[in-house]
């Protein structure tokens, strides 16, 4: 058995996706592709331009366009130039030039554009040394991967995220020295129960009630399937999407899993997907994890296994929820380095809105079997061996996914390598748990600052194999404690005025 077979995401149920249904859609197989092939399906495809597409360092896909007419075989040795100073954590002005060198195996024809157009995933380098860049998540992920097979513990390490998102029907927010605040509306928003819609025909959410209900109570079934559609025909396999407990617009589409670059590409594409067909049907999306008080917050919990030689290492039918000591060590590595990791996983001021007692936030550091309440999660929906694999549900869709997949791998050989056991697991309810028992247990840390200050004192295991550079984590942690910690902390809040304004 393949590792492709009989392991699946959240939903084992789920059916897998028919190989013909794109049979003359243009996707990209899962062949490799060379420059010359790249350029070929480019061609036949009757792309009239290429756009080169490469990622922050927090996580936004920047992007810019040429004439297919100039781009060439040779473009992929040569690379592609552009400003560096422009892109946020990445070079001086007086150190600006860049290279973008297109990656042929990701090319993919763009399902939004009005004229054809061909993408191509890019990794930066260098252009005096021809060195890869320290900054580039994808190159952080790649390094990543190899230090993998370096270690001997393992030669695949397979992530597959559940990357939930809202979508909102109109999206206001202000903040000016003398004004600040946000106004957010969902056609299916319990808050539109009396709202006059002439007529207004009900079928509204119940706050938290989003799991599950169908149409008409569902009006996002057609977005979220042409979301399916439009992730299939660009080579995204999907396994199931659903309506999710947020009342207010609250989604889940799965992807297959995959490696830990190919996945952060497919995670890039998702996004994207999900924001322009949103777009589309006059919707917004965001993946900010906690857009409305008072709803459950979006997470991206992300299914994680380790393979060696075509064999999952995660099983033994004799430990704990079937887990191998080598699984028992991954989690031990992730729950040690938690506080730290989540300065990746969970690097934004409004994820900390999220890991929060009473929303089925996974803020405790144990693991458990089915229990959602444990950080990290075995699921149990198949006996299969090979379906066997860990479930790290604290992070959230605003990592950069490059920099929090390769951040998880290395906390978790990290553990493997220094044999970490966890906490004894945990299966009762740790939200009712009596106070005593309740303090015993290890939290995340409560704010983006807390987990920055971490991550400074924590990241000897992230430099192993020179993955991470120190260069990288010190950028990265200057840039979001003045960016955003500082600027969150500088400004008055909208409900400081309800609470102190008559004070």
């Amino acid at each position: 058995m393949t590792p492709n077979e009989g392991m699946t995401m959240e939903q084992e149920r789920a059916g897998t996706v028919s190989a013909s249904h794109a049979a003359d859609s243009g996707i990209k197989r899962s062949t490799k592709m060379t420059p010359k092939e790249a350029i070929t399906f480019a061609q036949e495809r009757g792309a009239q331009m290429v756009d080169a597409r490469f990622t922050d360092l927090f996580g936004t896909w920047q992007h810019f366009t040429m004439p297919i007419s100039e781009f060439d075989e040779s473009v992929f040795e040569e690379g592609l130039g552009f400003d560096g100073s422009s892109i946020r954590g990445f070079q001086a002005i007086n150190e600006s030039d860049m290279l973008l060198l297109p990656d042929s195996e990701t090319m993919f024809m763009d399902p939004f554009t009005e004229v054809p157009t061909a993408v191509v995933i890019c990794s930066v380098e260098d252009p005096l040394t021809r060195e890869p860049y320290s900054r580039d998540p994808r190159y952080t992920a790649i390094k990543a991967q190899q230090y993998l097979r370096q270690t001997g513990v393992a030669d695949t390490a397979f992530f597959g995220p559940e990357a939930e998102f809202f979508l909102f029907n109109d999206v206001r927010y202000v903040n000016d020295p003398q004004q600040a605040g946000f106004k957010l509306d969902c056609e299916e928003a319990s808050w539109n129960s009396w709202a006059d819609e002439g007529p207004n025909l009900g079928y509204k959410m119940r706050v938290k009630g989003g799991y599950y209900p169908c149409p008409p109570s569902d009006k996002l079934q057609n977005v979220r399937t042409e979301m399916v559609q439009k992730l299939m025909d660009i080579g995204v396999r999907v396994e199931i999407h659903h309506h999710e407990v947020g009342g207010a617009g609250q989604c889940e589409i799965d992807v297959r899993f995959d490696e830990i670059v190919t996945m952060g590409d497919k995670l890039q594409m998702y996004k994207y997907v999900v924001k322009n067909v949103a777009y589309e049907y006059g919707m917004s999306a965001t993946f900010m994890p906690k857009p409305i008080f008072g709803e459950n917050g979006s997470g991206m919990h992300v299914h994680f296994s380790l393979w060696k030689n075509g064999e999952n290492l995660m099983y033994d039918e004799t430990g704990y929820a079937g887990l191998s000591e080598t699984a028992r060590f991954m989690i031990g590595g992730l729950l040690k380095h938690a506080p730290a990791l989540l300065a990746f996983t969970n690097p934004t001021t409004n994820s900390y809105r999220r890991l929060v007692p009473g929303y089925e936030a996974p803020i405790n550091l144990v693991y458990s079997q089915r229990n959602r309440s444990a950080c990290v999660r075995v699921p149990m929906y198949s006996k299969s061996p090979m379906a066997k694999r860990i479930e790290f549900r604290a992070p959230d869709p605003t990592c950069n996914g490059y920099l929090a997949f390769s951040a998880m791998l290395m906390a978790a050989l990290d553990g493997v390598q220094n044999r970490i056991e966890p906490p004894m697991p945990q299966d009762k309810d740790l939200y009712e748990l009596p106070p005593e028992e309740k303090a015993a247990i290890a939290q995340t840390p409560g704010s983006l600052r807390a987990v920055l200050e971490e991550l400074k004192n924590d990241h000897a295991w992230l430099l192993r194999g020179d993955v991470f550079t120190k260069d990288l984590i010190d950028t990265y942690i200057a840039y979001k404690l003045k960016n955003e910690a500082d600027a969150i902390d500088l400004r008055p809040h909208p409900y400081e005025f309800h609470l102190y304004y008559d004070a």
